[in-house]
C-alpha cells in the first residue's frame, strides 16, 4: 500500500485498504485519499471509512443493475431508501392479513350488495393517482442521480429525499387501498 501511494499517478484502485491497519495508519490513509488529486476507486466494507473518504458510491442493485449515489455509504442508504423493501414486504403481508379478515367479515354481507358510488369512483381514480405518484418518484430518483447535488445543494438534496419518501409512502397506501377495493368488487360480483 505504501509503495503504491508513493508513486505518482492519477488513478488509485484500492481493494479493502483498511484491513489490518492501526488507527494512526487508518487516519493517514484517510487523509491521503481525501487529498488525492486523481480518481480513487475504493472497495471496502468499512462503512465509516467510506463515509469519510468517498464522494460517490456505486452500489449493486440486482442482476446487471448498478446505481451511482452521491456521497458515502450513509448517503447511499438515505437515497436508496433502506428499508423500503422491508416496508413494502411488511405492507404486503399486512394487506394480505387485512384482506383475509375483510373477506371473511364482508363475504356474508357483500354477497348480494354492490359497490357504492364512492367506492367505484375511488377505484377508477386510484390508477391515475398511482401513475402520477410513480412519475413523481421517477423524477425524484432522477434528481438524486445527479452526483453533484449532495455536495452543491445539500438543502435541496434533503428536501428531495423527504419528498421521495413521502411519495413512496403515498404510493404504497394507494396500492393497498386499490387492492382492498378490488377485493370488495370481486366479492360484490359473486
Amino acid at each position: 500500500l505504501a509503495r503504491g501511494l508513493r508513486l505518482p499517478s492519477n488513478v488509485l484502485i484500492l481493494d479493502e485498504p483498511t484491513n489490518d491497519l492501526d488507527l494512526e495508519t487508518l487516519d493517514l490513509l484517510q487523509e491521503l485519499i481525501s487529498d488525492y488529486k486523481g480518481t480513487v476507486i475504493l472497495i471496502s466494507h468499512d462503512r465509516d471509512f467510506l463515509d469519510r473518504t468517498v464522494t460517490r458510491t456505486l452500489a449493486y442493485e440486482g442482476p446487471g443493475e448498478w446505481q451511482v449515489y452521491a456521497g458515502g455509504y450513509s448517503d447511499m442508504i438515505d437515497q436508496r431508501g433502506a428499508g423500503v423493501k422491508a416496508r413494502k414486504a411488511a405492507a404486503k403481508a399486512e394487506v394480505k392479513t387485512s384482506a383475509k379478515k375483510a373477506s371473511t367479515k364482508a363475504a356474508p354481507k357483500n354477497s348480494s350488495t354492490k359497490l357504492s358510488y364512492k367506492h367505484k369512483f375511488r377505484l377508477e381514480s386510484l390508477p391515475k393517482e398511482m401513475a402520477a405518484l410513480e412519475t413523481k418518484i421517477k423524477d425524484f430518483e432522477a434528481a438524486l442521480g445527479d452526483p453533484d447535488l449532495f455536495s452543491n445543494q445539500p438543502e435541496k438534496y434533503n428536501q428531495i429525499v423527504e419528498e421521495l419518501s413521502t411519495a413512496q409512502t403515498k404510493l404504497a397506501d394507494c396500492e393497498d387501498e386499490w387492492l382492498e377495493l378490488e377485493m370488495l368488487k370481486e366479492d360484490a360480483a359473486f
